[in-house]
């Protein structure tokens, strides 16, 4: 395990145990649910869970659940359950013995050195009609689009504040997204939007009730190219 890298890991992840918000968490609800009729066998590789707001799910929808997490501090925030298995390791260093039916990897690929070594490494792990999910926050999103015309950023793909304190080393667009993803070597079968955000996380959460929240988020939908995260569904 890198220790330069090792020591990125676990000083940003903070972020989620201090600065997460209740809207936070609620987004990775939403995109779980974008995609969950997509997954596909028994077992399950979560890569980077954080602390584990995904993986409350996932452990009810697979026989085995396994997750790879390079931040102990964080690992050790998520629930133990029969069918799940926690490895602390970085990405980079995680040698799987089985093939995984379903392979999830949300908010990793701008977070990593090299989301396409990433990518080309972790589709040797998924089993013959498997399904790898991948996630990530969309520089097109009306809200950073709305920042420039503030004059807040220089341009829709510029790291923002919050970017830096959650570790952020790109922001994706659909075409770049797509552009790595096929470089790869993976093949999408889906390409959608979560949610449509025209204000900040906080903002969103401080004004806005349940209401208009589950509107926002179907709006999304009709309106991938501008949501505030992109997914897409590979084999």
């Amino acid at each position: 395990m890198s220790e330069q890298e090792s020591k990125h890991v676990e000083s940003v992840s903070s972020f989620y145990t201090d600065e997460q918000l209740n809207f936070d968490k609620q987004l990775i609800r939403f995109r779980y649910e974008s995609y969950n009729h997509h997954f596909r066998g028994d077992s399950c590789l979560e890569l980077g869970p954080a602390d584990g707001q995904m993986t409350k799910f996932l452990v009810n929808d697979f026989k085995k659940l396994t997750i790879v997490e390079g931040s102990m501090h964080l690992l050790n925030e998520i629930p133990d359950h029969d069918n799940l298995i926690k490895v602390h390791s970085l990405f980079e260093d995680f040698k799987p013995n089985e093939l995984f039916d379903t392979i999830i990897l949300e908010h990793i690929l701008e977070h990593v050195e090299d989301p396409i070594a990433l990518m080309q490494r972790v589709k040797k792990w998924l089993a013959p009609d498997g399904r790898i999910f991948l996630g990530v926050p969309n520089g097109n999103s009306i809200h950073r689009l709305a920042a420039v015309k503030m004059g807040l950023l220089k341009e829709p793909c510029e790291l923002n504040s919050r970017d830096i304190s959650v570790g952020h080393r790109r922001v994706y667009t659909h075409e770049t997204f797509k552009k790595d993803v096929i470089a790869s070597g993976l093949e999408i079968h889906e390409i959608g939007g979560v949610f449509f955000k025209p204000l900040s996380n906080g903002q969103i959460e401080n004004n806005w009730d349940e209401k208009m929240i589950q509107g926002f988020f179907e709006l999304g939908k009709d309106f991938p190219e501008h949501s505030a995260e992109i997914y897409v569904v590979c084999s």
